[in-house]
């Protein structure tokens, strides 16, 4: 595995095993923050701009589909990312409305929290157990 791939798996993962610790420790206020933030849309512009930009920076630094499965899922969450940001940064608040609520987030918090992170366990202890 490159020395890339170890790095940026480190990085997503722990980013991932955190932000899911640390939102479902506190549920409801994550809750609340994330409905809030949907709904203001100069947050939302800023969050979808910085989602494209981290996107971009994965993608560019790390486009790598071969290698096992560290290398795929890496440049799977940069894609995710920039896509992320470029469709919450085209489509009018209105409708990033509408589908953050067809996403019923409250209902299902601790499912996406969930899939946040395995990914986040996955990564770090593979690209923490991995040698260049």
């Amino acid at each position: 595995m490159s020395p890339r791939t170890i790095y940026l798996g480190r990085l997503l993962g722990l980013y991932c095993l955190i932000l899911a610790i640390a939102m479902m420790s506190h549920k409801q206020a994550s809750i609340d923050i994330v409905t809030a933030m949907v709904h203001e849309a100069s947050v939302l512009e800023l969050t979808a701009i910085m989602a494209m930009v981290a996107g971009l920076a994965i993608i560019l630094a790390h486009n790598v589909w071969s290698g096992g499965a560290v290398p795929v899922l890496v440049t799977l969450v940069g894609w995710i990312s920039l896509v992320k940001g470029l469709v919450f940064m085209f489509l009018p608040p209105a409708i990033s409305i509408a589908y953050f609520d067809a996403l019923r987030y409250a209902q299902f918090f601790y499912f996406y929290m969930g899939i946040t992170l395995v990914i986040g366990l996955y990564l770090t202890y593979a690209s923490f157990r991995a040698s260049r």
